[in-house]
């Protein structure tokens, strides 16, 4: 059997709905493939991903209807960012770098929203529109393209022919491996756990990032329920054995040892959800397209999570996309098309990512010319006006907000 789309997109995470929703209200004619059945795409389940969205991030999830259906009660305004290094830092307030939004306005710097959250609302949105269609519980089997036209072949034996593919399969995307993209893969040889914790201090919308000796906790607000007390996101980069460890700990157990490595700043810490785990492992493709295909999210830059901007840029990665589509002739993966898209993404992302990778590496690394380093560069970052106003504007990202 064989189906015609304007556009085929393979993989249904936040990037790859996002893109469909995109190239619907530009009047294309979508299919999109995942071999994750229909009923987990509806109703994704609880990952431990916590979402920093910026202002531009929120205002396309506006536009687009989505935000309404995202409960308002799971939102989490970021006040502050705070930065810290060592293990004298919980005790030593002057040592942190912070970020806030200006003293000009009201708004937060961002908003914290879980991902299995964001993912729904989009799906909500996306399985409405009648210029999608959605082939759940399908799997990509080979795909190939030339000067005419994508070919997409799942594993039922549907042919799909369309005028561009696009990999949104993440950042170990089979596509992009299969037509032969190679990517920079930084494994940082660590494995990141992430579940909720509650605590009895408040948060204040602070989230914390500390470069520990021998571990890195990121503390993220999360919205308070109706429950006693308040609940943050943990995210603890640990040595794979260590993260072994705690996930098959009983809750008493790794409720004290999280008590123990927070040294109990926000008091004793509880378990709240299940303990998800993740590899650190970065992701850079060599190219980001090739003859009638293009790759986006994380199938084309997979950030490391301290930066709390991958689904940020996946979501930018798509407007570009959108944008040199509607651009265009007509034809959804002509080679100017994919050219304009390569070059103003990889300008949007590549230094970015080499930064990130660079602070990571410093910041995690453990020797004493490193740690003596790490903690000038908070202080003198801290001391940086005009730094802090960059950074600050970045992690808003307003600039290009409607």
């Amino acid at each position: 059997m064989t189906q015609f789309h304007d556009v085929t997109i393979a993989g249904a995470g936040p990037a790859g709905l996002a893109c469909a929703l995109s190239l619907a209200e530009n009047g294309l004619r979508v299919a999109i493939v995942d071999p994750a059945p229909e009923t987990t795409l509806a109703v994704p389940s609880f990952d431990g991903r916590e979402i920093a969205l910026t202002h531009h991030s929120r205002d396309w999830l506006v536009r687009n209807g989505i935000w309404p259906h995202i409960p308002a009660g799971a939102i989490s305004p970021l006040r502050t960012a705070r930065i810290e290094t060592g293990q004298e830092a919980p005790g030593n307030h002057s040592a942190a770098l912070l970020f806030r939004a200006p003293e000009t306005t009201s708004d937060a710097l961002g908003y914290l929203v879980p991902n299995h959250l964001i993912r729904k609302a989009i799906h909500e949105v996306v399985r409405e529109r009648p210029e999608i269609t959605i082939l759940a519980g399908r799997s990509v089997v080979a795909t190939s393209g030339n000067r005419d036209e994508a070919m997409t072949l799942l594993d039922n034996g549907t042919l799909i022919r369309s005028g561009l593919l696009i990999a949104a399969d993440g950042r170990f995307s089979r596509i992009r491996q299969t037509r032969g993209i190679g990517a920079i893969i930084h494994d940082f040889g660590k494995e990141i756990l992430v579940c909720r914790m509650r605590h009895p201090e408040p948060h204040d919308g602070v989230a914390l990032q500390w470069f520990d000796e021998g571990q890195t906790i990121a503390l993220l607000p999360v919205a308070d329920d109706d429950q006693p007390g308040h609940l943050s996101s943990l995210v603890l980069t640990l040595d794979p054995a260590d993260i072994a460890v705690l996930k098959t700990m009983s809750k008493a157990e790794f409720d004290r040892d999280i008590t123990r490595r927070t040294q109990s700043r926000m008091g004793d810490m509880r378990l709240e959800s299940a303990r998800c785990t993740y590899p650190l492992k970065t992701v850079f493709a060599h190219r980001f397209e090739t003859t009638r295909l293009a790759l986006i999210g994380d199938a084309a830059v997979g950030m490391h999570p301290i930066t709390a901007h991958g689904f940020n840029l996946g979501l930018r990665g798509q407007e570009i996309l959108c944008e040199e589509i509607a651009r265009g002739d007509g034809d959804p993966g002509s080679t100017s098309v994919l050219r304009n898209f390569e070059r103003r993404h990889r300008r949007a992302t590549a230094p970015l990512f080499a930064a990130t990778n660079g602070i990571a590496s410093l910041y995690t690394h453990d020797a004493r010319p490193a740690l003596a380093l790490r903690k000038a560069g908070l202080a003198i970052a801290e001391r940086l006006t005009p730094l802090k106003a960059l950074v600050t504007g970045f992690l808003m990202d307003r600039d290009h907000a409607a």
